[in-house]
């Protein structure tokens, strides 16, 4: 087996790392073009007619190849920060880019502007040019968000004050965390000071005793910095009620429902279906927890391994077992992840310093991504590096279509990473060997199912009421707490002992400033994947093209035109959610029966 290299090589990005003077001068140039693109657009006075197609195209590529451009910045960037969470250098590097993030998107305010002027009939022979068919999608949709936003004046002011606010408190989260050290006294290792991944890792640990002590040792943590983390949450959610505020925006969901090109009534009949299937996945929670010997799971008993004899897998290994996999369904998908892993595009390597989670992201010149993981040996982080793996392919189908036409939203984008999840798990649970080690990949199986349709409604639910309680002053660290577990036990049914009362503070998408609601695009692409993926079992390989077909769509539509273009259903109504969950209800069944 050809022995892979754990870290990321970004060299073919931009070489030198954070202090790469290549890197420096992309930036210098496209803050200088971000300034001219600016100047373009104040240039036009009048609103743009018909007459004028040369010149509106010109605008549209300006606008394209500075979008890419800023892209492919923000994502280098990324990577530097998460590589190293102490690197000072990319952290100012960082705080560049989101001042030309905010510059940006002044122009885009502006952009926007210049759409919304133009006269309706104008509009329609504009749109109606060959040169506008393919992104006329995200035109309209740019035409029709600006109607809803403020002048672009004040649009603009929004945006530069965005940097050193709503931004930096963002920022600031990841500061918190970087510096956190965590002492444990680990009864193999003996005592350590671990970082936050490396800590989170051992919540899977075999020994529950080492769960049990890891999950103390975070949560004190956390307590430890709740002060910092409650003025941060505090801060970032004030910043952005005071902006839709201003722009007449009642309803906090009105954000992220247009990021993610949902309606409100698919989004109620998701949640709606989903609590009406809760009560079978309970019976999964208790049984497994009459086979740990305890009378109720504790929040870290949800993922734990139902056997001490859990065995740790190479990197090698969990490579290759997602190559071979993603063979059966679509070869190039195979190949894609071969090349991946072999070219070095994955950050898997365990060592502190690092920021926790896992991601993917995508460079547009360079027509190339980057996935981030901590790998320590767990069949979890076998699925994670499929999940992330999906993601770039997602990218990659979509890599020759105009840079407009890529954006595709977030609960569209958890579709394809799912996906290749699904096929992972799947594959690892029919590779089982024996009854024991075929009920820990069912568990696993499950315990993905419970983290997407109960963590997520937990999270779902604190934010949407710790926003309602924000809109009348600062929410203090005991209410978020209570908060939290509130959501946690209405969420799982009060199934658990012991809930996660600081949860609000160890989870970073409560901090992410770019995307509102970062949580229930999970379980929607989770359920979307799982009604794609029934599909895929009956069609095999022949349903490949048609994967691709859809994954190349999901940038230039609605979610409810994507479903029913590509799937023939209606997700305003409860069918096609009950039949993703009851694919995920057989996991049940049988996980029941075979411990009966």
């Amino acid at each position: 087996m050809k022995t892979l290299d754990q870290t990321w090589n970004l060299e073919p990005i931009f070489p030198g790392g954070s202090g790469s003077p290549e890197y420096k001068s992309f930036m210098d140039k496209l803050q200088n073009d971000i300034a001219g693109f600016k100047n373009k657009l104040e240039a036009v006075s009048a609103p743009i007619t018909a007459n004028e197609e040369a010149a509106f195209q010109s605008l549209i590529h300006m606008y394209e190849e500075l979008s890419k451009r800023l892209t492919e910045a923000q994502a280098f960037v990324e990577c530097l920060t998460a590589q190293d969470v102490k690197d000072e250098t990319a952290l100012e590097r960082s705080n560049r880019i989101q001042s030309l993030a905010a510059q940006f998107e002044a122009c885009e305010t502006l952009f926007e502007t210049k759409l919304r002027q133009i006269a309706d009939n104008d509009w329609k022979t504009l749109m109606n040019h060959q040169e506008s068919q393919g992104v006329r999608f995200a035109l309209q949709e740019k035409r029709d968000l600006s109607k809803k936003k403020l002048p672009s004046e004040q649009e603009e002011l929004i945006s530069s004050l965005s940097v050193d606010g709503y931004h930096a408190w963002g920022n600031l989260y990841y500061t918190i965390v970087g510096k956190i050290k965590i002492p444990f006294d680990h009864p193999e290792k003996g005592k350590q000071v671990l970082s936050v991944s490396q800590a989170t890792n051992l919540l899977d640990d075999a020994d529950r005793n080492v769960r049990k002590a890891a999950f103390d040792a975070l949560e004190k943590a956390w307590a430890d910095n709740a002060d910092l983390f409650a003025a941060t949450l505090n801060h970032i959610a004030g910043f952005r009620l005071k902006t839709y505020e201003a722009r007449g925006w009642s309803d906090v969901l009105d954000e992220p429902l247009d990021y993610n090109r949902l309606s409100r009534e698919t989004l109620d009949t998701m949640w709606k279906t989903i609590n009406a299937y809760k009560p079978v996945f309970v019976k999964f929670l208790d049984r497994k927890a009459k086979l740990l010997g305890l009378k109720k799971l504790s929040w870290f008993d949800v993922d734990a391994p139902l056997t001490h004899k859990s065995k740790k897998i190479t990197y090698e290994e969990a490579a290759d077992f997602v190559v071979n996999n993603f063979q059966r369904f679509n070869p190039e998908m195979a190949d894609f992840a071969r090349h991946a892993s072999e070219n070095r595009w994955i950050e898997a390597e365990d060592r502190p310093g690092k920021r926790p989670g896992g991601f993917c992201t995508s460079f547009p010149l360079a027509k190339e991504s980057r996935i981030f993981l901590t790998f320590s040996g767990t069949a979890t982080n076998t699925s994670t590096i499929a999940h992330e793996l999906g993601h770039a392919y997602h990218q990659s189908v979509m890599n020759d279509l105009p840079f407009l036409t890529q954006r595709y939203a977030m609960n569209v984008a958890e579709t394809a990473s799912t996906f290749a999840e699904m096929i992972v798990s799947d594959a690892a649970q029919s590779a089982a060997e024996s009854k024991e080690e075929k009920l820990g990949f069912l568990a696993n199986k499950l315990e993905r199912s419970i983290a997407l349709l109960m963590n997520i409604h937990a999270r779902f639910l604190f934010e949407t009421r710790f926003y309602e309680e924000r809109k009348s002053g600062l929410v203090s660290v005991e209410r978020l707490n209570q908060l939290m577990t509130e959501a946690q036990k209405e969420a799982y049914l009060d199934s658990l002992d012991v809930y996660h009362p600081t949860f609000w503070a160890s989870k970073l998408h409560f901090y992410i400033t770019e995307w509102p609601f970062y949580n229930f695009p999970y379980t929607f692409g989770y359920l979307f994947s799982t009604g794609i993926y029934v599909r895929a079992l009956k069609e095999g390989t022949t349903f490949a093209k048609k994967y691709d077909a859809l994954l190349r769509d999901t940038g230039s539509m609605t979610t409810e035109q994507l479903a029913q273009k590509h799937l023939g259903v209606d997700l305003t109504t409860p069918d096609f959610w009950s039949s993703a969950i009851e694919y995920s209800i057989h996991d049940v069944d049988e996980f029941l029966s075979l411990t009966e």
